[in-house]
């Protein structure tokens, strides 16, 4: 299985994740926990576009995500398909669905979501968790004993940015695309609840 968790800045998604992956392992299974940009050199890139230090376009940007979601995919040894050809599941914190939403919002959409979604290097996952909170909900979380935050870390920002993944949703639904939108607002005991319910209404786990 090929499981993606998404969601704006503060949602939780690597307390969730690890809360999964142990889930897994209690069921016999073996998760490979990955997430993007990667710590390969086209997201080592990204990371340092995302913290300011490397300027570029929303256009250039969204190539560079491709390039890297597709290295993703295909690298001998981190890659997602040898993972699951192996017979292991993966789980990745965040995936085209952030591509969609953040750059698809600044440059152009179709492009983007054409560059993603045809790809034929970038595998469909099984299941995409959106770990839904609100934008005010998630400055005070990620400002929280930090003095920086990144580039798109902004109340405004992720307002926009919250809404563009709902479209994105609906779009990618239409196209055959499993998406469960899990309520992220409580503490990580009730989200880890909503989250197995939804994992064992698609998988059985």
């Amino acid at each position: 299985m090929f499981i993606v968790f998404e969601g704006i800045d503060g949602a939780g998604k690597t307390t969730q994740i690890e809360l999964l992956a142990d889930k897994l392992r209690a069921a016999g299974l073996d998760p490979y926990v990955t997430a993007e940009p990667t710590g390969m050199e086209t997201g080592r890139a990204i990371r340092r576009v995302l913290s300011g230090a490397l300027p570029k376009t929303p256009t250039q940007v969204a190539a560079m995500f491709v390039q890297d979601r597709i290295d993703h995919n295909v690298d001998p040894d981190q890659g997602i398909e040898g993972k699951l050809a192996a017979g292991r599941a993966v789980i990745c914190d965040r995936y085209y669905y952030s591509s969609l939403a953040y750059q698809g919002s600044l440059t152009d959409f179709d492009w983007v979501m054409a560059a993603n979604c045809d790809c034929p290097e970038i595998r469909r996952p099984d299941l995409c968790i959106f770990l839904d909170l609100s934008p005010e909900e998630s400055m005070k979380r990620i400002t929280k004993g930090r003095t920086q935050v990144e580039i798109y870390e902004k109340a405004e920002t992720l307002t926009k940015f919250r809404a563009q993944y709902m479209n994105v949703f609906q779009k990618l639904q239409a196209r055959g695309e499993q998406i469960e939108i899990i309520d992220a607002s409580g503490n990580i005991e009730q989200t880890a609840e909503a989250i197995n319910k939804a994992i064992f209404k698609h998988f059985g786990i």
